[in-house]
């Protein structure tokens, strides 16, 4: 046991609501008529689809390989037929679709090829590689792969590894059930975490309104021979956070720019560490996981779910009550209404709640704030929510980073004491999600303006190089030509300077003749326009006036007048000329 406990700001303490769920083992649910799988069942990139319509698949086959290192593979739940790959609505707030697998089960069950990883004869480099193809991702919520946690800080060597077993929302029991239930593969799990690490301290930290996990993890420890120490602490919402935890069992406050490992400590759910042993030492994907089915039942219990059944197969396990109007995914201080039953299992779902009226009743109306300063003295980051709640209310967007929105970790601690029930997280998620949105803009705006400016550059390039191209070309043409050109340019010289005087009187007698062409061709083109106008005959001239006649007259001896007054009129006729 640790001598000292640390303790962290802020925090409440509702009711916990635990106790209905743990009366009963976990049980097995049933497989679904159809499987639902998610391809992106994690943080990062979204696997590639690696089956087709049509093809028979077996349990534990890989469907999706992980995009990238930051991410993880998805497998089938169970054997069958992979009878689409298409959009499925998701379990997600927005109850927008997601690529999906949909498998239809044979009954057989039947396993692929399981073989265990020999992980201490592996670099933890393979090791790490075979928990990414295994999809072992954390199961506490985040669902950020695990394998990318592994790898320690170059510069920090890890002093503590936290196995995080607090649980601190309400409702939810499945970490607290699968820690009686399967300690021994929790401290195998936690074993080889600290191998890879190369951890000095293994803390296990429960919440000690846990005393059954707390008994069946030291015993565990106790039996296979860890020096493994497991902590009760203080039972606090959100105790359970990963920097809270952190700070209570070792007394390091995480900054918000930075990672726990530049501290030299790194913490994983228990789900996550069962899930790693069974990935390496059964060779046995992630493919199903313990969720809490509470709330507005008649059976409240934790059951293993196959990944992709439906919730509304897993909702009728519990046997709602009549009265039942909505469904919460995870806790009712983090979690979110289900948008459609319809939704699948996925890796990140730990806890269903059936609500009602009278287990959730209608929040009161909003209130304008009062600024009390309640929000701030229960926030766990030490944070301002009623000032963030100003400026993302006002979308005043830049102020809400500028108050550390991003260090927000949507506990809803802030909005659970509010006297004027404000759904302050709800600001916050709109404030983090419209930032996201335009660093998204701006980021497609900056590679539209990148590929424009190379898209220039490579066009400018090409100019130039045809240009270059060109002037080679031309120059290699006058090189050739050069002997020839320079001996006619000599003669076409010594021409000229013999001759000059004599060709002088020739010149001057082709100019005068090119002016007098020049004359008489200005005097052709105006007989030729006097005769043109002489053959139009006047239209609507047939009945005039007197004095219509006498205006036309007049207009036409000014016009002669004029052509005689012209210029062009003393030209010398070529004949003349000769004369």
């Amino acid at each position: 046991m640790l001598q000292h406990l640390f303790g962290f700001k802020g925090g409440v303490k509702p009711q916990t609501n635990k106790a209905p769920s743990v009366q009963e083992p976990i049980g097995q649910a049933p497989l679904p008529a159809r499987l639902y799988v998610p391809l992106h069942q994690s943080i990062g990139g979204v696997p590639n689809p690696l089956v087709q319509v049509g093809e028979p698949v077996l349990k534990g086959q890989l469907i999706g390989g992980a995009d990238g290192w930051v991410s993880a593979a998805v497998h089938a739940p169970t054997s069958g037929t992979v009878l689409a790959i298409e959009e499925h609505v998701a379990a997600h707030p927005s109850g927008l679709p997601t690529l999906t697998v949909v498998i239809e089960p044979d009954g057989r069950d039947e396993w692929i090829s399981c073989t265990p990883l020999d992980y201490r004869s592996l670099p933890p480099e393979g090791v790490r590689e075979a928990l990414r193809d295994a999809g072992v991702v954390g199961l506490g919520g985040a669902v950020f792969p695990s394998h990318a946690k592994l790898t320690a800080a170059r510069s920090v060597a890890v002093e503590q590894l936290v196995i995080n077993g607090a649980e601190c929302e309400p409702f939810m029991t499945c970490d607290d059930l699968l820690m009686r239930e399967r300690a021994e593969e929790i401290v195998r799990g936690s074993a080889i975490f600290r191998e890879l690490l190369a951890a000095r301290r293994v803390l296990i930290g429960i919440e000690d309104n846990k005393p059954e996990a707390v008994a069946a993890m030291q015993a565990a420890v106790q039996r296979l021979g860890e020096d493994h120490e497991v902590v009760a602490v203080p039972t606090r919402y959100p105790a359970g956070g990963a920097k809270q935890l952190i700070r209570v069992l070792t007394g390091k406050e995480v900054p918000a720019s930075k990672r726990s490992t530049e501290l030299g400590v790194q913490c994983f759910n228990v789900a996550t560490a069962y899930t790693a042993y069974r990935a390496l030492a059964y060779g046995e994907p992630v493919i199903s996981r313990i969720v809490t089915l509470t709330g507005n039942v008649l059976q409240p219990r934790n059951w293993e779910v196959r990944l992709g059944t439906p919730l509304r197969d897993l909702v009728a396990l519990g046997q709602p009550k009549a009265d039942t109007n909505k469904y919460l995914m995870g806790g009712p201080m983090m979690g979110f209404e289900i948008p459609d039953l319809a939704a699948p299992v996925v890796k990140a779902t730990n806890c269903v709640i059936a609500g009602s009226p009278t287990l959730f009743p209608p929040s009161p109306p909003e209130m304008p704030c009062i600024r009390c300063g309640a929000c701030a003295e229960v926030c766990p980051h030490e944070l301002q929510p009623f000032e963030l709640y100003w400026f993302a209310r006002a979308r005043n967007f830049g102020k809400t980073q500028e108050y550390y929105l991003f260090d927000c970790i949507e506990c809803g601690c802030c909005s659970y004491v509010c006297p004027s029930h404000i759904p302050l997280v709800q600001y916050f998620r709109f404030a983090k999600s419209e930032i996201w949105s335009r660093e998204r803009e701006k980021q497609a705006a900056e590679a539209a303006k990148a590929r424009f400016e190379l898209r220039n550059a490579r066009a400018e390039r090409e100019q130039a190089e045809k240009a270059d191209r060109l002037a080679r070309a031309s120059t290699a043409r006058s090189s050739e030509r050069k002997p020839a050109s320079a001996v006619a340019s000599a003669a076409v010289v010594e021409a000229g300077v013999s001759s000059a005087l004599a060709s002088e009187p020739a010149v001057v007698s082709s100019a005068a003749d090119a002016d007098a062409q020049k004359k008489a061709t200005i005097v052709a083109a105006m007989e030729r326009a006097r005769a043109q106008r002489a053959a139009v005959q006047p239209r609507n001239t047939g009945q005039l006036s007197a004095q219509q006649q006498r205006e036309i007259a007049a207009i036409e001896a000014r016009r002669a007048a004029l052509q005689a007054e012209s210029p062009l009129n003393t030209v010398t006729p070529p004949e003349r000329a000769a004369e």
